[in-house]
């Protein structure tokens, strides 16, 4: 029997450390950075004078090249054989604005802008080029513009340009409506500028100068200088480039001293300034600075001829691999982010881009991180939104913070209930009474707690709301007047209180008891009236306190109530448990039941004790439905009692849709 015992929990430490370094098997990865591989492909076609812009089918098996005669050449990946092959037109130069979009020019001096896309047949997988023909309402009459950059989307299609003055120009027509066109223009020049990029809402110019950058805002007539900035590190670097990270909310300005700075408004004092907010350097010059279309992430290529992709947000270097050997002519990346394309010489390669969970790092989980938008670096947990320019946000601090609001608040409910009502019943009650008292109790932990969720959620909560008062002081009042209780009983004499018969001390406390709920419940809005203006949520807002219906206080009773019984059961157990023989030795050495109670079976019984706390505190961390339906789901870092959260296992349910996330959250919060 020792041996089957021993063999039994050996066989569960050993099931213990199996699920652990399952766990880190699935979850290490997540980690580390993933491998690239680059293949060599056909033979590419027409590059010897190098395409103006290149770029590749989401599925990477298809190409199209962009010469500035506006010569336009597909070519398949897989048999590296051309496709096609067509002109945009006569006297028709081009010239690219960025990695998606194409800058057209015709002898007329006139400018327009595509944004060429592959299009999948769902059915064959073969990519067709999708090249929107430029109508004579597309032109826009632009004269020698010195810096030039333009934007295409489904409503609008807008150039912004400098002059050689130095006067910076947008010109902008609304496609949806297909109106007119609207020029815009700066009232003062901006001497000496290299550089200049437009959002996608054609509602912000960026023209860097040297160091100085000038954020300029289109407004009703004109366009308007918000501010002009200076793009100098602490170091001294001179900004060299300026790209628009996906969504056009945050600039990576590229520096001489390999440095790449991730800059974006951040509103202080009720004002928006660009603010540099988190630095990333390399190791070697940045030959080509390519950002993501889909993610937060972008793409370098290094004068020593290697290939990084980065993830702003969680500071990652998600993927680093050697390109092939050779002058670099182009190099894109897919819109889904999955494939890239580089030709090098008369070479053409291309790569699979491993980019799962690109958002996890040891800072993303547990520092705080700045976002776009926010005014510092906070602990977020939102995991998704309405805006395909959302971040990810996968801070686990709030929902760790969360799972121990929850648990802390059940166990004071739970804890003192419990364990008082173990002792009373294993020492003091009478046996008849127990027999009753204790498989009833034990009963209430087969209740469902969806049920208890469901209850808690949809009857307790409300009532808790339009009753705050009355809960509020129930909260004090009914310890204050079990013990009021308790002294006038002991007042009592005896001749009276010993007709009672043994066992049915504790029904003379419910009466109290129910009479003190009934009469709070019924003067609560009296006493709404008398102490908090007539309104005890108003009040709680005004002096700084926050309510939310479905709160930490309705999951402390609901979550309290689930864990009472397995307190109750193992703290009884280990109390009546206790060897007679000690208990009769103390009161025949002259100790009160009440010194053997505490010098004697609670000292022995403590270890079950503890066990029974630390059960019910690991149901309180693991329970899920109750907090589901009990509160409002909130990742929020506020020990505010009136307010939600969001726990661990609550986040495991609904928002681990992969066992990689579930598996992440274990062993990070372990």
């Amino acid at each position: 029997m020792r041996w089957i015992v021993s063999f039994g929990g050996l066989s569960v430490l050993a099931g213990l450390i199996f699920i652990f370094v399952y766990l880190a098997f699935v979850t290490l990865p997540l980690f580390s950075e993933n491998e690239v591989t680059w293949r060599e492909r056909s033979q590419a076609v027409n590059i010897q004078s190098g395409p103006e812009l290149s770029i590749v089918s989401d599925g990477g098996k298809h190409a199209a090249y962009f010469y500035r005669d506006g010569t336009i050449v597909e070519q398949s990946l897989v048999s590296g054989s051309q496709t096609s092959s067509q002109y945009l037109g006569q006297g028709v130069s081009v010239q690219s604005s960025d990695s998606k979009t194409l800058l057209i020019k015709n002898d007329a001096l006139q400018w327009t802008a595509i944004n060429p896309k592959f299009q999948v047949d769902p059915s064959s997988g073969d990519a067709k080029l999708l090249i929107e023909t430029p109508t004579e309402k597309d032109w826009f009459t632009i004269n020698e513009p010195a810096l030039i950059d333009a934007v295409v989307t489904k409503q609008i299609k807008a150039i912004a340009s400098v002059d050689n003055q130095g006067f910076v120009h947008l010109d902008i027509r609304d496609t949806a409506t297909d109106a007119e066109f609207s020029s815009f223009s700066t009232l003062a020049p901006i001497e000496d500028a290299s550089d200049i990029l437009v959002t996608p809402d054609a509602k912000t110019i960026y023209v860097k100068a040297g160091n100085s950058l000038a954020v300029i805002n289109r407004e009703p007539q004109a366009l308007k200088v918000r501010e002009i900035i200076d793009l100098s590190t602490p170091n001294g670097a001179q900004a060299t480039h300026i790209q628009l990270l996906s969504g056009a909310y945050s600039l990576l300005v590229q520096y001489d001293n390999q440095q790449v700075w991730q800059w974006f408004d951040v509103l202080t004092n009720g004002e928006r300034t660009l603010t540099p907010v988190r630095s990333f350097q390399f190791d070697a010059d940045i030959v080509a600075l390519i950002p993501e279309t889909m993610s937060k992430g972008f793409a370098v290529v290094l004068d020593d001829g290697r290939f990084q992709t980065l993830y702003t947000t969680s500071e990652k270097l998600v993927t680093e691999s050697q390109l092939p050997k050779g002058e670099l002519k182009t190099f894109a990346i897919s819109n889904n982010n999955d494939h890239a394309l580089l030709v090098t010489g008369e070479q053409t390669f291309t790569a699979f881009i491993p980019n799962d969970h690109k958002e996890i790092s040891f800072s993303a989980l547990w520092q705080k991180v700045w976002y776009e938008s926010y005014p510092e670096p906070e602990f977020i947990w939102q995991t998704t939104a309405a805006s395909d320019d959302f971040e990810g946000k996968y801070s686990l601090v709030p929902i760790a913070f969360g799972t121990i609001k929850a648990a802390m608040f059940a166990m004071l409910f739970s804890v003192p209930i419990a364990v008082f009502g173990a002792i009373y019943t294993a020492y003091f009650m009478s046996s008849k009474m127990r027999k009753v008292v204790k498989p009833t109790i034990e009963l209430m932990e087969a209740l469902p707690t969806v049920i208890i969720g469901f209850l808690a959620g949809l009857w307790f909560a409300p009532i808790v709301e339009t009753h705050l008062p009355a809960i509020l002081l129930l909260l004090v009042a009914l310890p204050l007047l079990s013990l009021l209780t308790g002294a006038v009983w002991y007042a009592i004499p005896r001749a009276y209180t010993s007709k009672l018969p043994s066992g049915l001390h504790p029904f003379t406390l419910i009466p109290v008891i129910i009479i003190a709920i009934y009469l709070a419940m019924t003067f609560s809005s009296d006493m709404e009236v008398m102490f908090f203006n007539g309104d005890a949520r108003v009040f709680l807002a005004q002096h700084g306190i926050d309510f939310d219906q479905r709160n930490a206080l309705v999951v402390g009773f609901a979550m309290g109530f689930a864990v009472i019984p397995t307190i109750f059961t193992i703290a009884e157990d280990a109390i009546f448990s206790v060897p007679k023989h000690l208990s009769d030795g103390s009161l025949a050495l002259g100790a009160t039941q009440w010194q053997t109670l505490i010098y004697v079976v609670l000292l022995t019984a403590s270890p079950g004790i503890f066990s029974a706390v630390m059960m019910g505190l690991g149901r309180a961390v693991g329970e899920t439905m109750i907090v589901l339906m009990a509160t409002g789901n909130t990742p929020i870092l506020d020990w505010n009692i009136f307010e939600g959260m969001r726990t661990l296992s609550a986040t495991m349910r609904l928002s681990c849709q992969s066992r990689k996330w579930a598996a992440v959250i274990i062993v990070c919060c372990s």
